[in-house]
């Protein structure tokens, strides 16, 4: 019986996703729209470009789990 074994990568990706959304809600909440605009064009390490940047580690990730694998039984 061949099936798709799970992976990490997917799980992983979505986790990176989920926090980055959590952190950017956070901050429209609290800052609003018009300092978060801000937050990312200042030349500061801010956590909303950690944010962009989780989204792109999740996006990798999840682009990873879904490549075809070929596992040896």
């Amino acid at each position: 019986m061949m099936g798709r074994k799970k992976n990490w990568f997917t799980a992983m990706g979505i986790l990176f996703m989920v926090v980055a959304a959590i952190a950017l809600v956070r901050d429209l909440l609290i800052f609003g729209p018009e300092f978060v605009v801000d937050f990312f064009t200042s030349p500061e390490i801010t956590s909303e470009k950690i944010s962009a940047a989780m989204f792109g580690i999740g996006g990798f990730l999840i682009i990873l789990g879904f490549k075809e694998v070929s596992y040896e039984e």
